[in-house]
């Protein structure tokens, strides 16, 4: 759509990537990799992750090579059953606003946001030979995707 808009049609496309390691959230595409970002909320803004990087982008060219910088940034490790072990959840986001003059003469503004998740798998410890850091890691993985079950459970009865 953003291709096909009017001349009298803006648009503003962010993106952000986070991931959540050891139930600690650090910014992908920040230079400070080791800085630990906080969940807020605010009534205006809902919940969002304070001093998270976002990046404007003019194509989808240019959010791959921004998740890519960050897919090179994540938490891995080597274990029993996979060399190459993401150990963390990643969260890619994309934030469309689009802005044009309604029927009213009056600008309007509509955004939207796409969360890409990429969850870390379940850990079982006799299988991954999971021990010290890596068992840590396995277990902080396992009680974040048990409660993300029981959100997911919630939601369900409403």
């Amino acid at each position: 759509e953003i291709s096909k808009a009017g001349a009298d049609v803006k648009f503003l496309v962010r993106v952000s990537y986070l991931e959540i390691y050891n139930e600690d959230i650090c910014d992908l595409l920040s230079k400070d990799m080791k800085k630990k970002l906080e969940v807020k909320e605010r009534p205006d803004v809902g919940v969002y992750v304070k001093d998270l990087h976002q990046f404007s982008v003019k194509s989808a060219e240019d959010m791959d090579k921004i998740m890519t910088v960050g897919n090179k940034n994540r938490s891995v490790g080597s274990t029993k059953m996979n060399s190459h072990s993401s150990r963390s959840h990643a969260i890619f986001t994309i934030t469309i606003e689009r802005c044009d003059q309604g029927m009213d003469g009056k600008g309007h503004l509509r955004m939207g946001k796409l969360h890409l998740v990429d969850l870390a798998g379940s850990e079982r410890q006799a299988k991954t030979g999971a021990t010290g850091k890596r068992l840590k890691e396995a277990t902080k993985i396992n009680l974040s995707l048990s409660t993300l079950g029981n959100v997911i459970s919630a939601f369900g009865r409403w």
